[in-house]
């Protein structure tokens, strides 16, 4: 009886594991900004356009894996900022992004893409990026020179709203602001600053950049579980 009673026990478990292990694969369109040491400090304030591609391996119907490649130009001008004394700096920056993030996201709400109806849920994502930008500074007249290739790490914090919009549809909408390693994307901080070569602003604050997309996916892989349809 023992013996019966772990077996059903065991395919209910694999049965309800493997039916959430669905994938799904999409694109990703949105708005860009960086708040840093040049420009306006309004976190979101879109200014460049993105895209990118998108991997969910969602694991249950609470939570899922991502894998993002997002193609990110970023850019400033101090005239468009609130304060006077980088009004009368006016300088201006930009730079281009590649960005690749390992993340998981987690649902508000149970998210069953196997569900025959429409379903909804808010939710939160966090993980860690890795971004590749043009090391740069500012020359004696005041004009970015761009260097070589930099990397750095950076960490995500998303908010967003998705809904299964038919059995193979996923829409989403999300805004994600990204705290980066580094004080160099807008050429505020140079590595190795000289004499005609000047770091300024905020030494001690790391900057920011944020993504605000629409993502839509494509829903494959079948339930691979054997139980009577729901």
């Amino acid at each position: 009886m023992k013996r019966k009673l772990l077996t059903i026990l065991t395919i209910l478990g694999v049965c309800t594991t493997a039916q959430s292990q669905i994938h799904e694969l999409g694109v990703t369109v949105g708005a860009t900004n960086y708040i840093g040491d040049i420009g306006s400090t309004k976190y979101i304030n879109p200014t460049d356009m993105g895209y990118g591609f998108q991997y969910r391996w969602n694991k249950s119907a609470r939570h899922s894996w991502r894998v993002n490649y997002t193609y990110m130009p970023i850019s400033g001008k101090d005239a468009d900022s609130d304060m006077p004394l980088r009004q009368a700096r006016d300088l201006s920056t930009k730079n281009n992004l590649n960005e690749l993030m390992l993340g998981l996201e987690f649902n508000f709400f149970e998210f069953d893409l196997h569900n025959d109806w429409f379903a909804f849920t808010p939710y939160v994502h966090t993980g860690i990026a890795g971004i590749s930008y043009k090391e740069s500074y500012f020359n004696e007249y005041a004009k970015q020179i761009e260097k070589d290739t930099e990397y750095a790490l950076a960490i995500p914090v998303t908010l967003g709203l998705k809904a299964l919009i038919n059995k193979k549809l996923v829409i989403s909408a999300e805004v994600g602001a990204r705290y980066a390693f580094t004080d160099n994307l807008d050429g505020s901080n140079p590595a190795n600053p000289s004499t005609n070569i000047v770091a300024f602003g905020n030494t001690n604050s790391k900057d920011w950049y944020v993504f605000s997309g629409i993502n839509i996916s494509y829903t494959f892989g079948k339930n691979p579980c054997y139980c009577a349809p729901r």
